[in-house]
């Protein structure tokens, strides 16, 4: 029997055997940027070491992984806090080391005055927020739950996670727009009921649409997230993705952070250039398959970003900050760049080592790739500005 895209979406991705609370995770079916390389957790933290500093060191300080898949990203922090932690350690035993290992100056080692009074490894609280059952040998130390907590002082992430928010889709008809219905397990489509009030205001505002004519989805051989190669049931036209769900989802999130950062990471649009036709597309072992909502594979759509920061502001947080990740990297340190060749002859190991580094990070910085993201950084009681200096 069809139903609503929303319906359809949340019953295949979260419901009893749905495709993210059963099987491997995102993890086993595609790429996301903490999966491509260790630089992106790594951009992360620093991002956490400024907002810290920013907030005046809280005891605690929280990070909350929303879409937390199998909490890679809040391991690999844990990992950088210790790490950080160690060797503050040192320093303050007057071990610092620079990389030939010899003992550091006293003008190359931190200034103390930037050093936080307690470490963060010994103050962060790390939180997944995920409808999955807890993955087996995660460490106690990262709290495993299915709602965003309240009262977050920090940082609160959520890196694809926005894109599986589910939504409804519209199409226009003679007697004005209506829901798009979806048979689950066929997947094929047909127009339902006249949107609410609600639902028609958000798209006559939200999603300017074009004439009627070309509003049919080709295909192409470019591959990336923008191509038009988005593989649709039915070439319905004039349709679009209706984002009122995620623009609640996102002000729900910045409800609950009370002073720090919300962070958004994802594929996304702008009003003045909606994708024609939607992006809705399904994924499965890593191929774009048809998105049948039948549990069998992920079923996404590109997140309308200025949307949800409007609502985000809305809902308590400040006006909101939109770039692209490959700007965002690269204003916390992983710029791609490679190293200097005068450094293969110097030292061949760490020659080899820095352009392994340097590769990882041009595959979070492609923008034919997870370098398409958007980052939708909204903050709450404090300024962006400082947060993503270069």
């Amino acid at each position: 029997m069809p139903v609503r895209w929303r319906d359809a979406m949340n019953r295949a991705l979260y419901g009893p055997g749905g495709f993210f609370v059963s099987g491997p995770g995102p993890a086993g079916h595609f790429r996301t940027s903490v999966h491509a390389s260790p630089a992106f957790a790594s951009a992360i933290f620093r991002l956490v070491s400024r907002l810290d500093r920013h907030l005046g060191f809280p005891t605690p300080f929280d990070v909350v992984d929303v879409g937390a898949g199998h909490g890679e990203l809040l391991l690999a922090l844990a990992g950088l806090a210790g790490s950080e932690a160690s060797e503050a350690g040192d320093e303050a035993a007057g071990c610092a080391v620079v990389g030939s290992g010899e003992p550091a100056p006293a003008a190359a080692r931190p200034s103390p005055a930037r050093r936080p009074p307690v470490p963060l490894a010994r103050r962060v609280r790390l939180t997944a927020v995920e409808r999955a059952p807890r993955p087996d040998g995660l460490p106690a130390e990262i709290d495993w739950v299915d709602e965003i907590p309240d009262r977050i002082t920090g940082l609160l992430v959520a890196t694809e996670w926005l894109d599986n928010v589910p939504l409804d889709l519209a199409v226009p008809t003679d007697t004005g727009w209506r829901y798009l219905l979806v048979d689950p397990t066929t997947g094929g489509e047909t127009p339902g009921a006249p949107l609410t009030p609600e639902d028609a205001a958000w798209v006559t505002h939200w999603w300017p649409t074009p004439p009627p004519n070309s509003s049919i989805k080709g295909f192409t051989s470019e591959p990336g997230p923008f191509s038009d190669a988005n593989l649709l049931i039915d070439r319905i036209e004039g349709r679009v993705e209706i984002g009122r769900s995620r623009d609640e989802a996102w002000a729900g999130a910045v409800r609950r952070v009370d002073r720090g950062l919300a962070l958004a990471v994802d594929y996304g649009h702008l009003r003045g250039s909606r994708p024609v036709g939607g992006t809705l597309t399904g994924y499965r072992g890593g191929r774009q398959v048809p998105p049948v909502p039948d549990g069998s594979c992920d079923v996404t759509a590109h997140v309308a970003m200025d949307s949800a920061g409007t609502a985000g502001a809305a809902a308590g947080g400040g006006a909101y900050t939109l770039v692209s990740q490959r700007e965002a990297l690269r204003a916390l340190g992983a710029d791609g760049g490679r190293p200097p060749l005068s450094l293969a002859a110097s030292d061949p190991a760490g020659y080899v080592r820095a352009l392994a580094a340097a590769s990882a990070v041009t595959e979070l910085t492609d923008p034919a790739g997870l370098g398409g993201h958007r980052w939708l950084l909204q903050p709450v009681g404090v300024t962006v500005d400082p947060l993503m200096a270069r």
